[in-house]
């Protein structure tokens, strides 16, 4: 098992034995003698690591699948399970908090949303519900889910665009470098790009490129191509930067956990022995707000829970003292993914405000509304 996966031996250990190893240096070595291999995103689970193993069941604590080789697991009959969807708040607020840095009045933008699945279609309810405009494109999708279904042109037009959609090569519509140099050089005067899904959707040299043409565009790059060699020289030009942690809640991170567990379970036909909410601190944290327009009151609830600037100063200062060596680079961005701090969802904060009961005229247009906080997933 991956030591990453929060709470594992919580969940697994009254399965069986549970061995844990570094997940971006797992080897068939280590899962020759194996029956379960439990795994994140940064582990390449295919037959050069199972071939010689008597593995029979893959769960990937993660919503994405691309690092699993699907097609081996289903020949040889090893049954693999995912956590879809597990991080779609945690995602969504990762971006919340990049738009209330580089796009303060993003009630007022129109958003692009490129992919439109588990994270996207949270993404998209969130801000609909929020009285933004969106403009969505995934080809799987019609208008009859999406009312907002755009042409991938129509969504690079956006004020801001944020990039969701899963790495694939396989299918009709492949993602490696959907957004490539044509692409991005469509993106209108003073766009904010966030990519939080998969690095190589948006070609990296491409972006590093036009950044050093266009010095209007505001970007967040949570992914990156490659990972964990990200380039330096993009690192320097986007305006947030971090290592892949968009969906790292611990809510989002433990859900995944939960759900693996469970789909366990259902293969080794065993009755669910722990359940998610045994094992969290149901403990409310209140916030406070201050007096001002609605705009800036929902950007300083969202910094307040969690600020990105705070991942990115950890990013830039932690690779500047190795900038030089390769190997150490690699390992300090899994490092900072290792000990990322614990960060929880917008549910386990509680607004305290008079501001809520404010009743009438221009003063009541000034307060952040329930339905702004209850559409964000705020308790109040």
């Amino acid at each position: 098992m991956d030591e990453n996966i929060p709470l594992g031996r919580d969940f697994f250990a009254a399965l069986g034995e549970v061995v844990t190893k570094p997940g971006r240096n797992l080897c068939a070595a280590d899962v020759v003698d194996a029956d379960v291999l439990l795994v994140r995103s940064v582990t390449q689970v295919n037959e050069a690591l199972l071939a010689e193993s008597r593995v029979r069941f893959v769960g990937t604590c993660t919503i994405g699948t691309d690092h699993l080789d699907k097609a081996y697991l289903n020949q040889q009959g090893i049954r693999w399970s995912s956590a879809p969807g597990c991080n779609a708040n945690s995602v969504t607020e990762y971006v919340l908090s990049c738009l209330a840095c580089l796009e303060p009045q993003w009630l007022q933008a129109c958003v692009g949303i490129v992919g439109c699945g588990n994270v996207g279609g949270r993404l998209y309810q969130r801000l609909t519900e929020l009285g933004v405009a969106c403009k969505v494109y995934d080809p799987f999708l019609t208008s009859e889910c999406i009312p907002d279904l755009s042409s991938l042109d129509e969504v690079l037009a956006c004020d801001v665009v944020c990039v969701h959609a899963p790495l694939t090569t396989d299918t009709a519509y492949p993602s490696v470098h959907l957004l490539g140099t044509q692409q991005l050089r469509q993106l209108k005067h003073g766009a904010v790009l966030i990519s939080a899904g998969r690095g190589a959707v948006v070609d990296n040299q491409a972006l590093s490129k036009l950044l050093d043409e266009r010095s209007d565009l505001r970007v967040a790059l949570d992914v990156w191509e490659p990972e964990p060699l990200l380039d330096l020289s993009l690192l320097q030009k986007v305006n947030l930067a971090s290592p892949h942690i968009a969906g790292y809640s611990y809510d989002g991170k433990v859900l995944g956990t939960a759900m693996v567990y469970r789909a366990l379970c259902e293969h080794l036909q065993r009755p669910e022995a722990v359940q998610l909410e045994e094992l969290l601190d149901g403990q409310l944290v209140d916030l406070e707000v201050i007096d001002a327009e609605l705009q800036a009151q929902l950007n300083e609830l969202i910094l307040q829970v969690y600020d990105v600037r705070e991942d990115d100063r950890r990013l830039r200062a932690a690779l500047a003292l190795v900038a030089g060596d390769e190997a150490s680079r690699a390992r300090t961005f899994d490092e900072l993914r290792k000990f990322y701090p614990e960060r929880r969802g917008y549910h386990r904060y509680r607004v305290l405000s008079r501001d809520l009961e404010a009743q009438g005229g221009a003063h009541e247009e000034k307060k952040p509304r329930s339905k702004f906080l209850a559409a964000l997933g705020f308790c109040h």
